[in-house]
């Protein structure tokens, strides 16, 4: 795909039909997620499956009363995720894990030398995320390859089963593991959000909520009678998955807060971002006096 041609020809596509959303572009392809009228986006799928480029492009469909977004944001990049491996870098187009459907993820997860290992970021796995599952103390998506190499006894010999919310991040981190030499790598195909989608499985073993890149910031996975939330609210402690951004601009940082803490704290994330936005705001008034 030439990348920075179909990027102005996408966006003028995504314009015409009046959708939003957030959209990357690479060589390898595109991955995102857009919102609109019912008609629009039905067109939207249409156009992608006849292109030779996009054909056979997987969708993921939810029903919304409104726009998920505020406004349409499309980038141009070298790869959709990127491990930062320089020389070593590959492609996942030529070597990944093998996927699997939520039925075979359900049943291999149960495995006693099953290892199964969250490709998302922390504030993700808060929010929600597979019982009995393992999270990489790392920053950032570029630092697993590290955690890996430091990791390397833990997961030798083990099926590794990994898994992020639509299945990017797993295309290449599996790829990663293969390249690395561990033989029975796993990804979840279609992500966390196709696994809360089957009917056969139903979400089943997965606690609270799939973290999504949209104003609706959570949707439901478990559909079953153990469905459960696991976080709480940072303030009180109370059973909360309500995210909010905390008021200080400066931090913004997104924390569970309760409808009942939200008006006590200001929507401050806590009390140093509390005091640090007054005295910013005293700093400005004395600056215009």
């Amino acid at each position: 795909m030439d990348a920075g041609g179909y990027f102005e020809e996408h966006r003028i596509l995504c314009e015409r039909l009046g959708l939003r959303g957030r959209i990357l572009i690479a060589e390898e392809g595109l991955n995102g997620t857009v919102s609109g009228p019912s008609k629009m986006t039905e067109e939207y799928m249409r156009i992608l499956q006849r292109d030779e480029r996009t054909k056979g492009i997987e969708f993921k469909v939810d029903s919304s009363r409104a726009h998920a977004f505020p406004k349409l944001d499309i980038k141009l990049r070298n790869e959709l995720v990127t491990l930062a491996l320089g020389e070593d870098d590959f492609s996942s187009m030529e070597e990944t894990g093998r996927h699997l459907s939520p039925a075979e993820w359900r049943v291999l997860m149960e495995k006693e030398d099953a290892v199964m290992i969250d490709v998302r970021n922390q504030y993700e796995w808060e929010l929600g995320h597979f019982e009995g599952a393992l999270l990489p103390r790392v920053q950032s998506f570029r630092e697993f390859p590290e955690w890996v190499r430091r990791n390397r006894s833990q997961l030798k010999g083990k099926k590794i089963l990994t898994y992020c919310t639509g299945g990017v991040r797993c295309e290449k981190f599996s790829g990663f593991l293969l390249r690395e030499g561990f033989e029975e790598v796993f990804q979840l195909g279609g992500g966390i959000v196709s696994y809360g989608r089957d009917p056969a499985v139903q979400g089943e073993k997965f606690l609270g909520k799939c973290y999504v890149f949209d104003e609706r910031i959570g949707v439901e996975v478990n559909r079953t009678v153990d469905a459960t939330i696991i976080s709480r609210c940072d303030h009180c402690g109370t059973t909360c998955d309500r995210y909010v951004n905390c008021s200080w601009s400066q931090c913004n940082r997104q924390h569970f807060c309760c409808e009942a803490c939200e008006d006590d704290v200001m929507g401050y994330c806590n009390s140093v971002c509390r005091k640090a936005a007054v005295v910013s705001l005293a700093a400005r008034g004395h600056a215009s006096d």
